[in-house]
């Protein structure tokens, strides 16, 4: 694994909330050695209040850094502090998110219109820890749709002390789009992201938005320092295999779809948790065999089989065999058709 933090940022995995848990950030890292990882969004007040343990991950996760909510710059400081004594590589600063419930919380895409809000929390955090302290934005939000409304921005935060912004590539209209709608309807302007690259050389500059083949992710490293993707990740995970021959150029051979389902059936059966169900791991698996002959016939089986109130332990195994069983008639049946 590469030393430098700033390596792994060449490709990383979006925060995704409801999505990015722990064990879909242990998934993806056998797929890809290197891939910086991000946890989901996770607010000053649910680590400094809550019961629930936020900030739990797998060893095995390393590179990952915690994305945080939040913009009281001591509560911020605070949190950070915990991300370093959990172990966590970076920490992340929210000011990206779009939906309602952040708004109301006085942090995510709506902190674009306070930078010093932002460089606060970045003084401070920075105070406290030794961990890079990083900030996820838009290109904009509502009104602001000009160069200069985002460079300002970026040029306030970075005099606090932030040398990394990851990117996404699209304004943020937070009257009247959905969330789901600001990830798709603003218009994605990725000359924007590489002109702030252009004019600030010695910032870490990701960017992130649309992009859906490694072949998009490096044109986009010959304008940028790193590629940020989520969705389509997430629905085709099995692209994360060719990330460190293609992006990082090693060469060691990644695990077939086959290997991985029967790592992640191992893991499933160290977790003793209560509550705890496969599903919760098999959810994230459900796009392993996208494009693949069997693909539906895996999804199917699982969606199936791995909810209800008796759930099968051996729930991954299964599913392959499933699938692999159509896979070898399909097979068969192109071999009777050439002969």
């Amino acid at each position: 694994m590469m030393q430098s933090l700033a390596e792994h940022r060449k490709f990383s995995v979006a925060p995704m909330l409801d999505w990015t848990d722990r064990h879909c950030r242990y998934f993806l890292r056998l797929l890809s050695g290197n891939a910086l990882l991000y946890t989901e969004m996770v607010t000053t007040g649910a680590l400094i209040y809550g019961k629930g343990d936020y900030l739990a991950f797998n060893e095995q996760e390393h590179p990952v850094a915690l994305q945080l909510g939040g913009s009281d710059a001591g509560d911020m400081a605070r949190c950070a502090v915990m991300a370093q004594e959990r172990g966590y590589d970076e920490v992340n600063i929210n000011v990206g998110c779009p939906s309602d419930r952040v708004k109301n919380g006085s942090f995510g895409a709506c902190l674009m219109a306070q930078p010093e809000v932002v460089a606060a929390s970045v003084k401070a955090m920075q105070a406290e820890v030794d961990i890079p302290v990083t900030v996820k934005c838009r290109i904009g939000i509502d009104d602001m749709d000009e160069y200069h409304g985002f460079a300002q921005f970026v040029e306030t935060v970075a005099n606090a002390g932030c040398d990394t912004f990851i990117v996404h590539a699209r304004k943020a209209w937070l009257q009247g789009l959905s969330p789901k709608e600001n990830r798709e309807v603003p218009p994605l302007n990725y000359p924007r992201v590489h002109q702030l690259k252009a004019d600030w050389p010695q910032l870490n500059i990701s960017i992130n938005g649309g992009l859906k083949t490694l072949d998009a992710v490096k044109e986009q490293l010959n304008h940028v320092d790193g590629v940020m993707m989520g969705r389509e990740v997430y629905a085709n995970p099995y692209l994360m295999a060719s990330v460190d021959k293609e992006i990082f150029e090693e060469h060691n051979t990644p695990l077939t779809r086959r290997e991985i389902v029967l790592k992640m059936q191992q893991y499933i059966e160290t977790i003793e948790e209560p509550g705890f169900k496969p599903w919760h791991v098999a959810r994230h698996m459900l796009g392993l065999y996208a494009g693949e002959a069997g693909g539906r016939i895996w999804r199917r089986y699982l969606s199936q089989n791995g909810t209800g109130k008796s759930p099968d332990p051996s729930l991954l195994l299964n599913a392959l065999d499933s699938v692999e069983t159509a896979q070898a008639n399909v097979a068969a049946f192109n071999e009777s058709k050439v002969g």
